[in-house]
């Protein structure tokens, strides 16, 4: 049995990339996260390294380091996030929004993260699991 592989892109097209074997999926309430995608939270879906392939506009890739820990990648023509990795015990990780995949991916578990720190105005309604601490 093969390993499923997903598309995704960015808002223009201009990059695109591939993923396989992702192994988590988090709704990010951080303030980083939130200011990133001009939402409550974002969705993210984490793989290895090596399971996520830019395959087109590599070249418009640009990073921004959001803190000491964190440098979050995204598309210099459209703005679009694309990536965020972490220095330390997950530096051989990357996370992408799930968001931008193309391909339809339904994840099997799902948890918030970073809770203490969400808006007020939205309210986690449903069962998952939480997370509070940074």
């Amino acid at each position: 049995m093969s390993t499923p592989t997903y598309s995704g892109s960015c808002l223009c097209g201009q990059v695109r990339y591939e993923v396989s074997h992702i192994t988590s999926t988090s709704h990010c309430h951080c303030s980083m996260c939130r200011k990133a995608h001009g939402a409550a939270f974002a969705t993210y879906a984490s793989v290895l390294k090596e399971n996520h392939v830019f395959t087109a506009g590599a070249a418009l890739v640009k990073t921004y380091r959001s803190s000491a820990q964190v440098t979050r990648s995204f598309c210099s023509a459209c703005g679009s996030p694309l990536l965020w990795h972490s220095q330390g015990d997950f530096a051989a990780w990357v996370s992408f929004p799930l968001a931008a995949l193309d391909t339809p991916y339904l994840p099997p578990r799902q948890k918030h993260i970073h809770v203490a720190s969400r808006v007020p105005w939205f309210p986690i309604a449903d069962d998952w699991p939480q997370a509070s601490a940074d």
